[in-house]
C-alpha cells in the first residue's frame, strides 16, 4: 500500500477514519485547512491545504497514492472547490480517491446538494484516477438537531422514509476502502443504517430517548420556506434545508443497503443503538 492521505480530519468522519487507520498501524498524511486543529497520531503527519487552493493541495498530495476526500462543508462554492481539489489530486499523481458522496446522487436529485455530489463524482470518474464513492444517507448524528425549540420536527417529508446512517459507520467503510483500494475499485456503495424510518417514527424514538414529547409536523413546501426565514441564509441554503425533507417525501432516501456490513463485516448501527450511545 502506498501513501494514504485523509481530509476532513477536524470533522467527525475524517477524524474517525484517521483514528481507525492509526489503530490499524497504517501511516497516513492528514490534510487540513487549519493544521493546528488536526488530531495527533504517532504514525501520521499534517499538511496545510484547502480544497480551493490548487497549488497548496497539489503540494500536499505529492507522493500520495490513495486519498480519502471527505466532502467540504456546505457552502456556495463547494462544487468549485471540489473540482479544483480533484484536479489537483490528479495532477499530483494520486491513483485512487475514496469520496464521501450522497445517497441517490444524480443531476436531477430532489435534494439540491446531491446534485453537486453527482457533479463531483463525474469529475473524479473522468480524471483518470480510480475511485470508491461512499453515498451516505442522512446522518443519524444529525437527527436530534432537526428538533426545534418547541420539540417539533418540521418539514415537508410526508410519510417518506430515510435509511439514515451513523457517521461512525461511514468512517469504518472509508478506512477499509483506503487500505484496500484494489478491492473497492470503481464502485459506489450506498451507506445506510439497518432500517428506514419516517419522521414521525424518528419523533417517537426521540420521545422515548429524551424523556419528553417530540412530534413531527408535516409542513407544506411553502410553510417550510416561511418557517426557515427566522434564520438569515442565502437562497441556496433554504433550498437545501427544504429539499432534505422533500427528498424524503419523494422516496429518494428510502431503501436499506447491506453495503456497510459487506465492506466492514459489521452491521451498521440502528437509531436506537446510536441514541443508546453505542458507537
Amino acid at each position: 500500500m502506498g501513501i494514504v492521505a485523509v481530509t476532513g480530519v477536524t470533522g467527525t468522519v475524517g477524524r474517525l477514519a484517521a483514528d481507525a487507520l492509526s489503530y490499524a498501524g497504517v501511516p497516513f498524511r492528514m490534510l487540513a485547512r487549519s493544521p493546528e486543529r488536526a488530531p495527533r497520531f504517532p504514525n501520521s503527519d499534517v499538511a496545510a491545504c484547502s480544497y480551493g487552493d490548487t497549488s497548496a493541495a497539489r503540494a500536499a498530495l505529492e507522493g500520495v497514492d490513495t486519498l480519502l476526500m471527505v466532502s467540504a462543508a456546505e457552502n456556495a462554492e463547494r462544487l468549485r472547490e471540489h473540482v479544483a481539489f480533484v484536479d489537483a489530486a490528479a495532477a499530483a499523481g494520486v491513483r485512487h480517491i475514496v469520496y464521501t458522496s450522497f445517497f441517490g446522487a444524480a443531476p436531477d436529485a430532489t435534494f439540491t446538494l446531491a446534485r453537486d455530489h453527482f457533479a463531483t463524482e463525474e469529475r473524479i470518474a473522468g480524471s483518470g484516477m480510480s475511485y470508491t464513492f461512499l453515498r451516505d444517507n442522512l446522518y443519524l448524528d444529525f437527527v436530534e438537531y432537526l428538533v426545534g425549540d418547541d420539540d417539533v420536527i418540521r418539514g415537508p417529508a410526508g410519510h417518506g422514509r430515510a435509511a439514515m446512517v451513523a457517521r461512525a459507520d461511514v468512517a469504518r467503510v472509508a478506512a477499509v476502502a483506503v487500505q484496500r483500494p484494489e478491492q473497492h475499485r470503481n464502485v459506489a456503495y450506498d451507506l445506510t443504517g439497518p432500517e428506514e424510518l419516517t419522521m414521525a417514527e424518528v419523533a417517537e424514538k426521540l420521545t422515548s430517548h429524551l424523556g419528553r414529547a417530540v412530534s413531527f409536523h408535516d409542513e407544506t413546501v411553502e410553510e417550510a420556506y416561511e418557517s426557515r426565514k427566522k434564520w438569515h441564509a442565502p437562497q441556496w441554503q433554504y433550498d437545501a434545508w427544504v429539499s432534505t425533507y422533500t427528498a424524503i417525501a419523494a422516496g429518494e432516501l428510502a431503501g436499506v443497503s447491506g453495503d456497510v456490513e459487506r465492506v466492514t463485516g459489521r452491521r451498521p448501527l440502528s437509531f436506537d443503538e446510536y441514541l443508546a450511545g453505542e458507537r
